[in-house]
């Protein structure tokens, strides 16, 4: 499979109201490089990409009659909590703190203004597949599983 240079092979899509806020929340909360925007002459964004890491995410306006269609991407970082941290201060809303779960990973979820869930990850350790299955009964790391999966992703709905 060819693959374009710079590109993996699943490329997320967000389609939203304000995509060049996006990109400017993007910038400032995950380091995005922004690499293409083109508008039309009315100025809506039919397709825009930044680069995340080492993934691209493309976006676009919606049109006008298209639903809300919030997108949801995990990120994974060197350091969750400062990337949370930073995520917050740009303006997103902490929708769980940053946690360490069973399989290794210290989660935190970020909802940034445009209403789109971001999963911030890192990973802190190398767990096995023994390590992992006695943690799930392991009440520190239950206790974990339960707080992020308690949380409601699309309150008010």
């Amino acid at each position: 499979m060819d693959i374009p240079e710079g590109y993996t092979a699943v490329t997320p899509w967000i389609i939203g109201r304000d995509t060049a806020g996006l990109i400017d929340y993007l910038k400032a909360a995950f380091d995005a490089v922004e690499l293409a925007r083109l508008a039309n002459a009315e100025g809506r964004i039919e397709h825009a990409e930044v680069r995340i890491g080492d993934a691209v995410v493309m976006m676009f306006d919606a049109v006008s009659h298209w639903p809300p269609t919030p997108a949801l991407l995990r990120l994974y970082v060197p350091d969750a909590d400062a990337t949370h941290r930073r995520a917050v201060e740009a303006g997103g809303t902490s929708v769980t703190e940053v946690t360490h779960l069973f399989w290794g990973d210290r989660v935190g979820r970020v909802r940034d203004p445009f209403g789109n869930l971001w999963w911030i990850h890192s990973r802190v350790e190398e767990v096995s597949p023994q390590e992992m299955e006695r943690r799930m009964s392991d009440p520190v790391f239950t206790k974990a599983m339960e707080y992020v999966q308690s949380m409601d992703l699309f309150p008010g709905r």
